[in-house]
């Protein structure tokens, strides 16, 4: 199974603002046994949106749209969605009352901008956002799905988390746990690192990487396995690995563990 994230918004593009969410999702996909395959940003225009979920589909079992259903004009994943997977955008009913709600408790009411965030393409399941207006949505086109999510991150990191991670475990039938271990080393370079261990490095599972710092690299160390006892012995393994080759060059480790 693998997945790509598609980041939506020309402020992205830009470097006005730090893409966080595609780092997250990564994450919580990768806990959930999913491979990222690609990442891709666009900005908001509906041509380039579409096309770059055309071209996602075509390769992945799961795509995850992050930004662009907000209710203003440049707010276009809605519509390029429904294009890329030949669809017409319908009012869902449980979304617009959702939406009235949520602005009638705050003493305003909703403009016609905000009604048209109720629209999503048709057969798709809504998502209900309880921490904002942008509902997300998931379409099932051929055999994939298509996940899309709002680009406010508190908003993505709650529909994540209380609906789109229940979902694929359900849906796709995924099990496992990932966990990663980080050897901490100083007083040699990446390279000779490289050098000693680059046979590592080609391990499926776990996974051997490297990653350098101002004065010290650190080798991440990532384990895939049907429980966390089973993870964390082949981590053992391979830590004994790496010292037996690096020895007093490393001076700590850091574990962090991802759970079904």
């Amino acid at each position: 199974m693998q997945a790509e994230i598609i980041t939506i918004g020309t402020e992205l593009l830009l470097g006005q603002i730090v893409d966080t969410n595609a780092a997250y999702l990564a994450q919580k996909l990768a806990g959930i046994g999913l491979n990222v395959y690609r990442k891709t940003t666009v900005g908001d225009n509906e041509y380039r949106i579409a096309e770059a979920v055309r071209t996602a589909l075509r390769r992945s079992d799961v795509v995850i749209t992050s930004g662009g259903l907000g209710p203003t004009v440049d707010d276009k994943t809605r519509e390029a969605i429904a294009a890329a997977t030949d669809r017409k955008l319908m009012l869902n009913q449980g979304l617009l009352r959702h939406i009235e709600e949520f602005f009638r408790k705050r003493g305003r009411e909703p403009g016609e901008n905000n009604r048209r965030q109720a629209y999503i393409p048709r057969g798709a399941i809504p998502i209900h956002n309880p921490v904002g207006t942008a509902p997300g949505f998931i379409v099932k086109h051929q055999n994939s799905y298509v996940i899309s999510l709002p680009g406010v991150p508190r908003e993505l990191y709650h529909l994540t988390e209380e609906s789109v991670l229940p979902f694929l475990r359900q849906e796709l039938g995924l099990q496992g746990v990932i966990q990663t271990r980080v050897l901490r080393t100083a007083g040699i370079g990446e390279s000779s690192i490289d050098r000693q261990i680059a046979d590592l490095e080609e391990s499926d599972n776990p996974t051997v990487g490297l990653a350098a710092h101002a004065g010290s690299v650190d080798i991440r160390i990532s384990a895939k396995a049907t429980d966390a006892d089973e993870a964390r012995h082949m981590l053992d393994e391979m830590e004994a690995r790496v010292r037996e080759r690096l020895g007093p060059m490393i001076f700590g480790t850091g574990e962090e563990t991802i759970e079904e």
